[in-house]
């Protein structure tokens, strides 16, 4: 099914590309594609945060991956400090 934003003709070549590439580069993308969108996080939480340092950023980052609960049962309380 085309997205509502993609002409037909553009889904049409995404479809050819993703039929011609092999499982390893599929897996190789879904890898580079979540190293952007945690990069990407990284930097939203560094806008929010400019004084936290490289530590707060991986923890701040690891609750918004993990949830809160999951977060609070692995590393426990090291985030309310710099509530």
């Amino acid at each position: 099914m085309c997205p509502a934003d993609t002409t037909a003709q553009a889904w049409r070549v995404f479809l050819d590309v993703q039929r011609r590439m092999s499982p390893a580069e599929k897996i190789q993308r879904v890898f580079e594609l979540s190293e952007m969108v945690q990069s990407a996080a990284e930097a939203g939480l560094r806008q929010k945060y400019p004084q936290a340092d490289a530590r707060e950023i991986f923890l701040r980052a690891t609750r918004q991956r993990l949830g809160a609960d999951l977060f609070g049962k692995v590393y426990g309380n090291l985030l309310p400090e710099y509530e």
